[in-house]
């Protein structure tokens, strides 16, 4: 997929922030750009092609409005709700639902290398993030209405392609977690985790920021950056009993 161009993003934003909607001749003049422009990439954007639609009424509306709750997201996702929610589920609850969900959004379910494993491991390791929040004194108040998805799945056709294993999206960031049931770092899941942070910075806006991290939930004790390939870039690699520590980098809640 070809790099985004500044006018389609201020587009595809211009959309999904509107509440009601809103006519081409509308994000016109709101972005300040020639309607020809904006007529082209309403009709050639795989994002607007994809992710937008219009009603009867020639108003554009986004299928991930850029608002909090973002609603949006369960369209394309194994599971989302908010993380009260989740973590008022029980395990079985949790999986029949997540199982339901992948089917939905057509997430192979073939369990030979333990893919359910997997997905009640990286139940686990948030429900410990949490229980580590508390434990350091971040209010449940703050997080209980943040919201968390799991197996994000938005493949509308080949144009779009952008997938996450847990998504947890806070008031102005968004996690874009990859699990892996490892204890090493190897280059190639490094380069896999920041893949699609260009596209999901794209969907939520310029209000959030999107923080890649590799999650090993077989080490301990580990936190470091780990370099994009052929970059300066880093995403950050942890254990799962370290996660905690990336949610601090960002929202300071060690003291």
């Amino acid at each position: 997929m070809a790099r985004i161009d500044p006018i389609e993003r201020r587009i595809y934003q211009c959309i999904c922030k509107s509440e009601d909607g809103i006519k081409a001749r509308e994000i016109a003049k709101s972005i300040r750009t020639d309607p020809s422009a904006v007529n082209h990439f309403l009709y050639a954007s795989p994002f607007m092609k994809e992710l937008c639609w219009q009603d009867d009424e020639y108003r554009w509306h986004g299928q991930i409005p850029q608002t909090r709750p973002h609603y949006g997201l369960a369209e394309f996702s194994g599971f989302y709700s908010s993380v009260k929610e989740f973590l008022d589920m029980d395990e079985a609850r949790f999986l029949a639902l997540l199982k339901l969900g992948c089917e939905n959004v057509g997430r192979n379910l073939n369990d030979t290398r333990g893919l359910f494993h997997s997905f009640a491991d990286a139940r686990e390791t948030m429900r410990t993030l949490f229980r580590d929040l508390r434990e350091f004194g971040y209010p449940a108040a703050l997080s209980d209405n943040w919201e968390i998805v799991f197996e994000l799945r938005i493949k509308k056709s080949k144009h779009i392609r952008i997938y996450a294993d847990v998504l947890l999206v806070t008031k102005r960031h968004a996690f874009s977690l990859e699990f892996k049931m490892k204890d090493t770092i190897e280059q190639e899941e490094v380069d896999q985790c920041a893949k699609y942070c260009e596209y999901l910075d794209v969907i939520f806006g310029d209000e959030y920021e999107i923080v890649p991290v590799l999650v090993l939930t077989k080490a301990r004790d580990l936190f470091r950056d780990a370099t994009i390939s052929g970059t300066d870039a880093a995403v950050h690699a942890c254990s799962g009993d370290m996660l905690y520590n990336v949610l601090d980098y960002y929202l300071g809640f060690i003291r």
